[in-house]
């Protein structure tokens, strides 16, 4: 285990505003349609890497949650732009609709994702990827049906997260990809460890970032990210109905082909909110030190964290976030 320290400035109880950061800047579209026609305006945006057999790595939920994306928005996507593609899951690390791929498969049914394939992707087994300039991982175990996809579409529901903070297009494929029983485990616990959730939360922010790292490098070009910020719960979609009460207005859909930069403009958003719309939501995120998350993939070459913010909705308008993203409020859902 490395006995590295944190970098200064970079810890995940830290919010580093648009106009301290550096570096180049990468394109974030944004879109306040909160709609299946929304989601697909904005997906088209993004579409033209994503070639050959193609996964979509949604968050499918525990039973009956509440939040998760709106299934009939995914259904439309796929119908229309995503014929032949399916939906990848692995199964999870604690017990629960998701334990295993038995009880996995009636969740999917009871949670109304009947409409195309969804592939369990350790189902069969786990297939290692390296980590490119880890510190905690030299490869780490994703479900070994990843290997079967060219391109990957990561449809991210952004929210709070117990453990992470927030749960962005990074915890979905960090967390989402590496199979319930090895590689989740190494991510979440200490080897040899009698706690389950037993690693830190800075170390867990790294460890979770190096998994999406090698995600990330593993499908190269062929990968774009959607981060939809509607029903943003303090608690994440693997806590079902036992999610806490929605106190966070909802914003829109991010899209991007850089996963720093869509996970750092959708925190953003939040952070612009007045104080009585974020101040849940913040203090899930700072108390959890889930802002490592976005430093460390800094550290890690994953993207940028400065960025263009397009907004379709307006001729393709750029809203500078250096001039403060509060040009985008109020927030309004158009569902």
């Amino acid at each position: 285990m490395s006995n590295q320290k944190p970098v200064p400035g970079t810890g995940g109880d830290h919010y580093i505003p648009y106009e301290q950061r550096s570096g180049k800047e990468s394109v974030v579209y944004f879109t306040r349609d909160l709609s299946a026609e929304g989601l697909r305006k904005i997906y088209a945006r993004i579409s033209g890497c994503l070639t050959g057999k193609v996964g979509i790595k949604l968050h499918t939920g525990e039973p009956h949650g509440p939040n998760i994306i709106p299934r009939p928005w995914v259904e439309e996507l796929i119908r229309k732009e995503l014929p032949e593609a399916a939906i990848v899951e692995t199964n999870t690390y604690y017990d629960g609709g998701r334990y295993t791929t038995e009880d996995h498969r009636e969740t999917l049914k009871t949670n109304g994702w009947t409409f195309c394939p969804v592939d369990i992707m350790d189902e069969d087994g786990t297939t290692a990827l390296p980590v490119k300039g880890g510190k905690w991982f030299a490869e780490l175990e994703m479900g070994k049906n990843i290997l079967n996809y060219d391109s990957l579409f990561v449809l991210t529901h952004f929210k709070g997260h117990s453990k992470g903070g927030f749960g962005g297009s990074n915890k979905n494929i960090g967390i989402g990809c590496a199979d319930g029983r090895i590689g989740k485990a190494r991510i979440h616990t200490t080897p040899g460890s009698d706690d389950q959730w037993d690693i830190s939360d800075e170390e867990f922010m790294e460890r979770m970032t190096e998994s999406a790292k090698a995600v990330a490098d593993h499908f190269g070009e062929h990968i774009s990210y959607i981060n939809v910020m509607r029903n943003m719960s303090v608690s994440c979609d693997c806590e079902g109905t036992a999610a806490e009460p929605v106190v966070t207005p909802n914003v829109g859909i991010l899209a991007s082909l850089d996963i720093l930069a869509v996970d750092q403009a959708s925190v953003d958003l939040v952070y612009a909110m007045k104080e009585e719309e974020h101040h849940a939501l913040v203090e899930r995120i700072e108390s959890r030190h889930g802002l490592r998350q976005l430093t460390y993939m800094k550290e890690l070459h994953m993207g940028n964290d400065r960025y263009h913010l397009i907004d379709i909705d307006n001729g393709d308008q750029e809203i500078s976030p250096a001039d403060g993203v509060k040009n985008l409020a109020p927030f309004q859902s158009a569902e």
